[in-house]
């Protein structure tokens, strides 16, 4: 219910704010909201070639192309006049998202298409895990600890085997695999599930740790660091394994109260305590590392663990044949039927995502995104928050709306300040230690047909805010 109001008044505003805008010639045109491209320019006015300036006029008639560009150096903004029969467009400023009808094109042929294709695949692999009787195996031994964590959970039930494999997934930065994994667990979740139209406490704990987003190699944000020349493009790992280690430690205490999870047992603090020394110690080691060394193992410790679980699955299940025999099929057999269920939850979510993705684009094209996202920022600077947290805050704000769009932020920020700016470095923590609440609530929710999510979006947005001061605190502790 609280995601439907949220996803309703995002709508709503949206529009009225555009035809508010609209109607007090805020905008000249709204087609871009509708139909536009991401980076395109914004036709802000047409004017017939008389009624332009004339040395902008001149301009434009000596142009082979009947383009003339005024570049802004204040704003960084330029103004472009476009010269075609007989009238002259006018554009400035670049569309942060795509329009509306481009949005719901691209949800399904930029991320459903091969976001099915990633779940096709996993969920193969983890067909063969179920019937060779690895899943099992990995299930009993972790549900002592699970129990304490998921204390609705049966002994020994398969989803405590999609769980680990998630949050293996997600620790490594494997997200092509964390999502078909995540997945999975939830659909095994949902069996559980007495009221199937209301999330479970055991669901709500799953999203929230999920989303919290621990993460050992920030593989992309190093990536994108590179890109820009940092001096060490690593340098940002630690606080971004701290940051999103406070976040998941933060998630599992507040949902454990909410919840009421026994913390005085003995074994869960054991399994924390143990949790903690193999992160603390994996810091240390990567920080012996020289630059190269680093890069080295960022760049290969995923690739090798991901290749590692595919191919101990298959040779589980080559020795385990006899299982499939038994059942009258072949580990090829059972991997394409894992397969086509993947492809049957591609299909259900993608609506649930488009739906989120359309209002999100609305909202930022909308302009309301960036007052709202300003005003924040004012307000803390007039708090005394410091100009380099505050020029960081929108990597914060958008990123549970939008992965695509607190990257851009982050781009730009590194860019502007430049990678090595602690506001450059702060943006990367941002982006790094949170996840994409609204799509991951669409995404996973919407795989089981879940309509009341509960307390799942506070939860997770209270987390998203620890992990933002987090952020703050440690870069500058580091930085």
């Amino acid at each position: 219910m609280v995601l439907s109001r949220f996803w309703l008044a995002i709508f709503v505003s949206s529009i009225a704010f555009i035809i508010i805008g609209l109607f007090t010639n805020n905008y000249y045109s709204i087609d871009y909201v509708l139909n536009g491209k991401q980076g395109e320019p914004i036709l802000i006015a047409e004017k017939y070639l008389n009624d332009v300036p004339l040395v902008i006029k001149d301009s434009i008639l000596q142009s082979k192309e009947n383009i003339f560009t005024v570049k802004t150096v204040k704003t960084a903004t330029d103004t472009i006049y476009v010269y075609n029969k007989q009238t002259v467009k006018i554009y400035s400023g670049v569309q942060q998202a795509d329009g509306l009808l481009p949005m719901a094109k691209s949800s399904l042929l930029d991320l459903i298409i091969p976001l099915i294709a990633y779940l096709a695949f996993f969920c193969g692999i983890m067909e063969l895990l179920i019937i060779s009787g690895a899943s099992e195996k990995l299930a009993k031994r972790l549900s002592p600890m699970f129990a304490k964590v998921f204390p609705t959970i049966p002994k020994n039930h398969e989803s405590i085997s999609y769980m680990t494999l998630n949050f293996a997934a997600n620790f490594l930065g494997l997200d092509s695999a964390a999502t078909p994994f995540g997945l999975k667990a939830m659909q095994s979740l949902q069996e559980l599930n007495d009221d199937k139209d209301r999330a479970s406490d055991a669901q709500i704990m799953f999203m929230c740790l999920h989303a919290a987003g621990l993460t050992l190699i920030p593989t992309s944000i190093i990536g994108y660091r590179a890109a820009e020349n940092a001096a060490n493009p690593a340098d940002v790992m630690l606080p971004c394994i701290i940051t999103s280690f406070v976040g998941t430690i933060a998630a599992f205490l507040l949902v454990g109260m909410k919840q009421r999870i026994n913390f005085k047992s003995i074994s869960l603090l054991a399994v924390l305590m143990g949790l903690i020394g193999a992160i603390i110690g994996l810091l240390f080691y990567v920080n012996t590392l020289d630059l190269i060394g680093k890069n080295y193992f960022t760049a290969n410790l995923s690739g090798v663990l991901l290749l590692a679980i595919i191919g101990f699955t298959l040779i589980f299940s080559f020795v385990n044949e006899k299982k499939f025999t038994e059942l009258k099929t072949t580990m090829f057999d059972t991997f394409v039927v894992g397969a086509n269920n993947g492809l049957k939850t591609g299909v259900m979510i993608f609506p649930y995502v488009m739906g989120m993705l359309v209002a999100i684009s609305l909202l930022r094209n909308s302009g309301l995104f960036e007052i709202i996202s300003q005003g924040i920022s004012f307000i803390f600077s007039h708090l005394g928050v410091a100009k380099e947290i505050t020029d960081s805050l929108p990597v914060a704000i958008l990123r549970p709306f939008s992965s695509g769009g607190s990257r851009g932020f982050m781009i730009d920020a590194m860019r502007t300040f430049g990678p090595d700016s602690f506001a450059g470095r702060l943006s990367c923590i941002f982006q790094c230690s949170a996840e994409t609440t609204f799509y991951v609530i669409a995404v996973y929710f919407g795989s089981v047909s879940i309509k009341n999510t509960r307390y799942t979006l506070g939860m997770m947005l209270l987390v998203d805010l620890i992990c933002v001061i987090t952020g703050v605190l440690v870069a500058s502790w580091f930085f």
